[in-house]
Order: structure tokens, then sequence, then C-alpha cells
């Protein structure tokens, strides 16, 4: 097919494109797929009549729906589903292993006359002798979250999986529809937001989701910013109603230089790269190529979004 980027080009995904004998082009008006390389709405060019469908190369579309541009009545787009599982995985196991043993609050003390303290109130996320093993919910048990298990399995840990339908999800001890999911809330030690943002979603973690956690419970969100109630989260870390959280993703984005989340010793937080261009980068070649080859068959994309469900 001929493809045309928009607003830049990601060299690694043009290579693997190409290898599959696709052609780029030099205009959109000359492309039948446009491949945007922006998660800015206003980035995107209206699409002429000659796209047959887009390629988004990220995985989360609201601002495209929220902008005007991903719409009931626009071209079919595809997004990344499914090209971040490793990094996006590997992102949340380190939060969680950082907050949980205390890496930010040590270098914020700068001394080392709270080590003993620090030392009795770090989580270990295996299991010693004689303990029941560690219980992780993992909310949205999609790609990432089944890539997250197979990360977590050297732990011996207990994975509660949560998901829309309550599928059975390979690898979790448990697993439940989100409306079946209460009490896992005031079970787990560890909670992994992974969640795309729906209307069902939006502010799911709020201060009686905080209330409802163990005190000892860490909080870890690669998901959606928006998927947790920033300011609850705030009074619940400063508070002690939980013990810790480690973000990828924070509401708002970017984070005020004056939040009071970036003081905060039991809040450790990274700017949104888990799935940043220059890991999707590595990525986006294979899922292009797959929605192409459906595309050219007439076959369902894989990737294909709905504007109306929001993923």
């Amino acid at each position: 097919m001929k493809y045309f980027f928009g607003p830049r080009s990601w060299p690694q995904m043009k290579a693997d494109i190409d290898a599959a004998g696709h052609k780029e082009v030099d205009s959109i008006d000359q492309a039948q797929v446009y491949i945007n390389t922006s998660s800015r709405a206003e980035d995107v060019p209206e699409m002429p009549a000659n796209i047959e469908f887009v390629q988004h190369c990220f995985t989360g579309v609201n601002q495209m729906i929220e902008g005007g541009v991903l719409t009931d009545t626009s071209v079919p787009w595809c997004n990344a589903a499914g090209a971040f599982a490793k990094p996006v995985a590997e992102s949340a196991l380190g939060l969680l292993l950082s907050q949980a043993h205390h890496h930010k609050r040590f270098a914020l003390e700068a001394t080392w006359d709270g080590a003993r303290e620090i030392d009795e109130s770090q989580a270990w996320l295996y299991t010693p002798n004689g303990h029941a093993p560690k219980r992780v919910a993992i909310f949205g048990a999609g790609g990432i979250g089944q890539e997250l298990i197979s990360m977590l399995a050297p732990f011996g840990v207990h994975i509660t999986a949560v998901n829309r339908s309550g599928r059975e999800v390979p690898g979790a001890d448990v697993s439940l529809a989100l409306s079946d999911a209460t009490s896992v809330w005031s079970e787990a030690d560890f909670i992994v937001l992974i969640m795309p943002l729906t209307e069902e979603t939006i502010g799911l973690v709020d201060a009686a989701k905080f209330k409802a956690m163990k005190k000892s419970a860490i909080l870890i969100n690669v998901g959606r910013g928006k998927l947790v109630n920033t300011d609850d989260l705030v009074e619940a870390l400063r508070t002690g109603e939980i013990a810790g959280a480690g973000l990828e993703v924070v509401d708002p984005e970017p984070l005020p230089d004056d939040h009071p989340l970036w003081g905060m010793k039991n809040c450790t937080m990274t700017p949104h790269m888990g799935a940043s261009w220059q890991v999707a980068d590595f990525h986006l070649g294979e899922i292009f190529n797959a929605n192409a080859a459906a595309w050219e068959e007439g076959k369902p994309l894989p990737t294909l979004i709905d504007p109306k469900a929001g993923y």
C-alpha cells in the first residue's frame, strides 16, 4: 500500500513497512494510508478522499476523539494496541519495585539517618517462608497485563486479573469482570492500572477506593492519568490511607512544577515514557503491516478503533 507519514517519519517503522513491500509517497494526496505519529489532535490534517484508513502510532485515542478528529463518520482508524506490552509492563514492574523499596524517599531525605525506618516500612514482592503470597491486582489485563503477569511469575505472587467481561486471563489465579471486583480493592497488596479511559473507567480510583485499600497497599498507574482522581490520591498519600503510588501517567499531564506529588516521598513518577516514540518505532511496523494485510484481504482490521468505546 502507499503510505504517508505525518507529521514526521519514524525510521525503524519505515524500514519494517518498506520491507513488507509497501511504498512511501511524497504527499498525503498520493497515499492510501496516513500514518499519524503525533498524539495531538491539532497536528492531524483533514483526510482527503484517497485515504482508506489511518494508522495511529499510539494506543490511546482520547485526544483525537475530544479534538473531533476521530468520529463515527471519519475513515477507519487503527491504534497501536499490543505494540507496547513488553516496555509498558517493564515500566509497571520498575515503578512497583522502586516504590516498594523507597528509592525516591531515600533520595529526597538525602541522609542515612532514616535508614531503619525506611527498612521497616519497605514492601517485598516475593514471598518469605511462612507467609502467604503477596496479592497483585491487575485492572486491565490485556496484552500489557498478560506480559506483566509473565514478569511477575518468578516472585510467586497471587494475581487477580480484572477486565470488562471477566474472561479468563492466562497466568492469573483469579479472573474477574470489573463489575464483580469490589472486594479486590481491599484485598490487594499491589494494584496496577492498565485500563483504557472510557466512561466506565474515568475517575475509577477515588477517595472511596483509597479508603477501601489496605494502608500498606501500593497503587501503580501505567494506563491513563484520569483513571485516578489526583486530588484524592494526594490526600490518600498525605494521610497514609495507602502506602505509596508509582505513576507513569498523571492528571493533569504534564504535571505542573508546583504540584504536591513532586515532593511526596511515597510517590514515584516517570514522565509517560513507557511507550514513547523512541520505543514505539521498534514495534509499529509490525502493527501497520498486519492492518495493511487485513485491509488488502478484506478482513477486519486487527487494531481498529471504536470511537464510541474510546479504544
